[in-house]
């Protein structure tokens, strides 16, 4: 998962671009950790591109930087692995989308709450794109949907996650929409430390989509937030 060494005329185009990179084999998570480390450091020095890496893990647990012991339910059921993200206990696994987001704020916009909303809005107008209305809530990390498809309206379950950390105004981490994960396996944490509510998936929602089609619909948002004219674009 190296980097090709970039020639200057490479350095002068991939200033303004953001790479796209894709994973078919599920991603252990301290090689995608040590990877995303690398890579951030890189687009730090000015070394490499902007980039946006799609993944799947293989099932496991991971627990941010505000993670709770008692929110580990089955300690033993997936491996747990501490991570300097923020947030709390988040599950990862196949039939989840990760995208790990990796962008130097400084040439964009330095205000990590800006950042969130911006990630936020992306999954929002992606999930519109795929026929799901996505919403924030106040005091609740995620975009959550109601289950009004269940005949519940005051339901509201968790379909995407979101966990950042920030070194050196560089992005990484990123978000992870369910796609069509396990929907069991969460039942071994408390979602981002929030009881009371459920998660759940497109699959779970009636929309029958393949990663391909999903990705597109990320790409599509990403220029929509990220890109020219968007409210986390490039400045100048």
């Amino acid at each position: 998962m190296s980097l090709a060494p970039l020639s200057d005329q490479a350095d002068s185009v991939f200033r303004s671009a953001v790479d796209w990179r894709h994973d078919d084999a599920l991603v252990g998570y301290e090689a995608a950790v040590a990877e995303m480390e690398r890579l951030a450091g890189a687009i730090h020095l000015g070394e490499a591109p902007e980039t946006v890496w799609l993944l799947e893990h293989p099932p496991l647990y991971t627990a941010g930087t505000s993670a709770e012991t008692a929110d580990l339910l089955e300690p033993d059921r997936f491996p747990v692995h501490r991570t300097g993200r923020g947030g709390e206990f988040t599950y990862h696994g196949p039939g989840q989308r990760v995208a790990y987001v990796m962008l130097d704020l400084k040439r964009r916009r330095q205000d990590v709450r800006a950042y969130v909303h911006a990630l936020e809005e992306w999954l929002i107008r992606t999930l519109d794109r795929l026929g799901v209305a996505g919403e924030r809530r106040d005091g609740r990390v995620g975009i959550w949907v109601r289950r009004t498809d269940r005949g519940e309206p005051l339901r509201e379950d968790k379909v995407a996650a979101i966990g950042v950390r920030v070194r050196r105004w560089v992005t990484f981490h990123g978000i992870a929409l369910n796609v069509e994960p396990d929907l069991s396996h969460f039942d071994g944490i408390v979602p981002c430390g929030i009881a009371g509510h459920g998660v759940t998936s497109l699959v779970d929602l009636g929309v029958l989509v393949g990663m391909t089609e999903v990705d597109a619909a990320l790409k599509g948002a990403f220029e929509e937030v990220f890109g020219d004219g968007g409210e986390m674009a490039l400045r100048g």
